[in-house]
């Protein structure tokens, strides 16, 4: 489970356009980015998008038309993927994988029942990465021509270590972990913005962007970057369990009056009766010395030179193999590369 901090954050948090960050270069968590390509992109009864063999192709679809779609507003992106998560990690992603199977029954069940609705709601629930996803996804980024690096570690951690660097402009993820790990600026809601249906309810909401600054929000809660940290660990995160009954609020009351990790410690073992699992300071470390590489100026000047699109690799990964729209994919592909390309725009021409 990513940390719960949706209600502290509301009131650092400032609604923007994609055109307020034009010309700015992000680094996006890949993982969490098509975690939501594969959630939202569904039929109606929650099936993935596949194609003729099989293969899930939805974050193939949200991949090219949303970077498509930054391109157009002049932001570059830089996907970066989850190396090997940290061994205090195993015991969420064990849970996830329950509770996966278990959606997954839930959808079968609800499909065979006729309750579509139903359906979908279990279907996203159900959403899973496997490796041919992570394959394909870099596959199509590399015809693309759009950058993508392999974190060491988290993903987010690295993304999150650029944006603290000042490599990037801002970490884009939908995960509030981007601040315990330091981001200084985070974007919400990069890629899924649009209309969208409330799950169970005929309403239907305009999702925007939203920029959230990390001094601001400390400002705001009055508590440092290591207090952070420690509300997260109070509430619980990827690598711990939280203390039971201790919500977002009450964690930053905590903080606020035991400012160092052995005074939170000391109060929450006579308060609670309960001890931290794993150790607190165990914690502090992943996210404060997290496994990231530290990009050199010079790599990363090469990481993000404009490249052109390999207009016929596209074409055939995405039309001949896996079945997609030869005109769409062909329109998409017209807003990658270096613009103006007379070799990219023949290419297309082939392809019209």
């Amino acid at each position: 489970m990513a940390v719960d901090l949706g209600k502290l954050v509301a009131e650092a948090k400032e609604t923007i356009e994609l055109g307020d960050i034009s010309g700015k270069t992000l680094a996006i968590d890949a993982y969490n980015t098509i975690y939501q390509f594969l959630s939202i992109i569904r039929q109606p009864d929650g099936s993935p998008l596949v194609d003729s063999k099989g293969r899930v192709t939805s974050h193939l679809s949200g991949i090219i038309y949303r970077t498509a779609s930054l391109l157009e507003y002049g932001i570059t992106p830089i996907y970066v993927f989850d190396g090997m998560p940290p061994l205090l990690k195993r015991r969420t992603l064990e849970a996830r994988a329950n509770r996966r199977a278990q959606a997954t029954e839930e959808w079968r069940r609800a499909k065979e029942m006729g309750q579509m609705e139903e359906a979908r709601r279990h279907a996203m629930a159900s959403t899973r990465i496997n490796a041919e996803i992570i394959a394909s996804s870099k596959e199509l980024l590399g015809y693309l021509g759009i950058p993508f690096l392999q974190a060491p570690g988290e993903g987010e951690a690295q993304a999150a270590a650029m944006a603290k660097e000042g490599l990037v402009y801002a970490s884009a993820s939908q995960d509030y972990d981007s601040f315990l790990f330091g981001a200084g600026i985070v974007i919400r809601n990069l890629t899924i913005s649009g209309r969208r249906k409330l799950p169970m309810k005929n309403v239907y909401v305009e999702v925007k962007p939203e920029r959230i600054e990390l001094d601001r929000l400390l400002g705001r809660l009055g508590i440092g970057q290591r207090q952070l940290i420690m509300l997260g660990i109070l509430v619980g995160t990827d690598f711990n369990m939280g203390i039971d009954r201790v919500g977002p609020k009450t964690a930053l009351k905590i903080v606020r009056e035991h400012d160092t990790p052995e005074k939170m410690e000391r109060y929450v073992t006579e308060k609670y009766g309960m001890n931290f699992d794993p150790g607190i300071n165990e914690v502090l470390d992943v996210f404060e010395n997290p496994d990231v590489e530290h990009i050199t100026e010079d790599k990363f000047s090469k990481l993000v030179r404009a490249k052109n699109v390999d207009v016929d690799g596209v074409m055939k990964f995405m039309c001949d193999e896996h079945g997609f729209s030869e005109d769409r994919i062909a329109k998409a592909v017209e807003k990658f590369g270096v613009f103006g390309n007379s070799k990219k725009q023949q290419g297309i021409n082939r392809w019209m």
